[in-house]
């Protein structure tokens, strides 16, 4: 304290001054980027000369999978959702081995970083579970856990953008595996046979007869789940087609909505099949009988 108050106030102010100059330093230098990227896009033209389609086309097969399709090991010619689909389930397969057979094992009363995330993830299932369906909850937890990784790890699969090669040559990127439209149904379905387990298992036929009475409900989750992920894959379709907005923007759209999807979508799907769950493997409330009696007959 005395040596500070003995430094001249230059010396004092001496730091402030200099981490004020380094901020304005990477402020000027950012700002440099942004102003070279904005002449970019006022010089460069409407449209990419390196595109081999038109936009129409290529958001349509990014619906239908009907142009760019991927050879199956030379057997058949697949939507790129297929492999997207496989490489994600053997991707949270062998994590799931490695996970079991390297670091649960050594799980320690005060946990680690890895230890406390996958207990708040499990954690975080399994209250959903008891939550909306206190009777019958071991196998929902399981699931829900299952179902919102898959919903979550496949969602941000598109962000690592892998390549693939098409049956006609080109190069394309592999989309997320929900994007298409046959996965989300395949999903919307087996949540419905589980919630129809469940009301089978909880309430016998009353249960089942619940959960037929939602016909519509595979549906309505499917489709929820397949254009909420669509229309983030053709808003950044749209936006990397055009190269004028092709600089810094899809960056920032591409996370956002890829983000947002990822969190939305798997706490929707996991919190509607717990509601139904719940709803339908509730037990019927048994019927009091009557007494039989003088006391009664009077």
């Amino acid at each position: 304290m005395l040596l500070y108050r003995m430094l001249p106030p230059f010396g004092r102010n001496g730091k402030c001054v200099y981490e004020m100059k380094h901020k304005k330093q990477k402020l000027l230098l950012w700002l440099g980027i942004l102003g070279v990227l904005l002449v970019g896009v006022f010089l460069t033209g409407s449209r990419g000369g390196g595109h081999g389609e038109s936009i129409q086309t290529a958001m349509r097969d990014a619906v239908l999978h009907d142009v760019n399709r991927i050879s199956l090991l030379g057997l058949k010619d697949v939507n790129p959702g297929l492999i997207s689909a496989m490489l994600v389930t053997a991707v949270l397969l062998l994590a799931a081995a490695l996970l079991r057979v390297l670091v649960i094992p050594r799980f320690q009363y005060v946990p680690g970083k890895l230890q406390l995330v996958l207990e708040e993830a499990v954690g975080m299932f399994d209250r959903m579970a008891r939550s909306n369906s206190p009777h019958r909850n071991r196998f929902l937890g399981a699931y829900l856990f299952a179902a919102g990784t898959y919903i979550f790890v496949g969602t941000l699969f598109e962000l690592f953008g892998f390549q693939a090669v098409t049956a006609g040559g080109a190069s394309i990127a592999l989309p997320a595996p929900l994007s298409d439209v046959n996965a989300a149904i395949s999903l919307g379905c087996l949540s419905y046979l589980v919630i129809l387990s469940g009301g089978a298992a909880g309430a016998g036929f009353h249960g089942v007869m619940a959960t037929l009475k939602e016909f519509s409900l595979p549906i309505s989750m499917s489709f929820r789940l397949f254009g909420a992920l669509l229309s983030g894959l053709l808003v950044t379709e749209l936006v990397y087609y055009y190269v004028q907005l092709s600089f810094l923007l899809p960056v920032v759209v591409g996370v956002l909505f890829t983000l947002l999807h990822a969190l939305i979508q798997s706490y929707v799907l996991t919190m509607l099949t717990a509601l139904f769950y719940g709803e339908v493997s509730e037990p019927a409330p048994k019927k009091e009988k009557k007494k039989k009696g003088r006391s009664a007959q009077a």
